[in-house]
């Protein structure tokens, strides 16, 4: 069932791809209010090559796995390592299938966190809050007031 199921949603990856999953500290904003949450999500390659130069990250620990053991039908399954209470991301499907073909393309990223095993070395840090259902709201008062000359040839 594994393999009917991502062949339906991509015929270039396999069960057997691998996939770095990572726990991050993310913020819901309610009620004037910011709650603390842990959602699972699948790292690219280029990002994990990146958070293990040592910038500072919302992701807990990063673990490698196989599309396979997180994805083994439509309904994700959260692997062992993550604390139960851990969330999915949005579109996670798709987000893992394209990360396992970051990891197609760039095997030599395999070898930071070997298959089955935890990273938890990175920069940790929630200084800079991920905040998830943020909205901008644009008003009149934030545009930029130019002066009349700005866009004539003098």
């Amino acid at each position: 069932m594994t393999t009917a199921f991502l062949n339906a949603q991509a015929s270039d990856v396999s069960a057997d791809d691998y996939v770095v999953l990572g726990l991050a500290t993310c913020f819901l904003k309610a009620d004037g209010e910011v709650h603390q949450v842990s959602v699972v999500e699948p790292i690219p390659s280029a990002a994990l090559e990146a958070l293990i130069k040592g910038i500072p990250t919302s992701y807990q620990f990063a673990s490698a796995t196989t599309l396979g053991t997180v994805l083994p039908s439509e309904i994700p399954q959260l692997p062992a390592d993550f604390p139960a209470d851990a969330q999915f991301c949005d579109d996670f499907a798709e987000r893992a299938i394209a990360a396992a073909r970051t990891y197609k393309s760039r095997p030599v990223a395999q070898s930071h966190i070997p298959l089955g095993t935890i990273r938890q070395d990175f920069n940790y840090s929630v200084e800079r809050k991920r905040v998830l259902n943020s909205q901008r709201i644009v008003r009149t008062e934030d545009n930029v007031k130019q002066h009349e000359y700005t866009h004539k040839t003098l």
